[in-house]
């Protein structure tokens, strides 16, 4: 990391930072505080508003969890973000519904070029979802091909949470590596 992290646990005096970190921790659960949130706590308000923004992403939405962590996944491997490509595979993994060969395709295969995938290991909404993260991480445009396929797999709530995860996750991902946070830029993908 370019900046120290914060103790673990940091060592608040003021009660409203007291309470950011007590809601942080509430969300990690046992796992406790990660390398992000030891960077984020250096400023609280901050890591309070992040925590609930991502809490919201990661756990409130009716994505499954494939197509959620295909979005995810795909993104840092975009942004070449290593900490959140560790962090994200084996989710997608445990979820399921994309196998080994389809993982190595999400972390392997050149952007898509604002254009749906037309073949790959992939099913359909799979394919859909990582065309879609492809066209808003490297283009930030999407074209009507790429989006009209996602509007023909997903409902508008569907959509509407992609589109935030995907956006979400760029944000996430480009806090990671500017301050390459866990210090996994260099060492790259496991």
């Amino acid at each position: 990391m370019r900046l120290p992290y914060t103790d673990n646990p940091p060592n608040f005096t003021s009660e409203e930072d007291k309470a950011t970190l007590e809601a942080v921790k509430a969300r990690r659960g046992p796992r406790g505080l990660i390398a992000l949130d030891l960077a984020l706590l250096h400023a609280p308000p901050i890591a309070g508003g992040w925590n609930a923004l991502l809490g919201a992403v990661r756990t409130k939405n009716s994505l499954n969890a494939s197509i959620r962590e295909i979005a995810i996944s795909r993104v840092a491997v975009l942004n070449k973000a290593w900490f959140e490509w560790n962090a994200h595979a084996p989710i997608l993994k445990d979820a399921g519904e994309v196998n080994d060969e389809g993982i190595n395709y999400v972390k392997t295969a050149p952007p898509t070029q604002n254009q749906p995938l037309g073949s790959g290991p992939l099913d359909e909404k799979h394919a859909a979802v990582m065309a879609y993260a492809d066209a808003m991480t490297k283009d930030v445009e999407v074209s009507d091909a790429v989006f009209s396929k996602i509007k023909s797999l997903f409902s508008e709530r569907e959509v509407i949470e992609l589109t935030a995860t995907i956006a979400a996750y760029n944000c996430v991902s480009r806090f990671l590596v500017a301050l390459d946070v866990g210090e996994a830029n260099s060492t790259g993908p496991n």
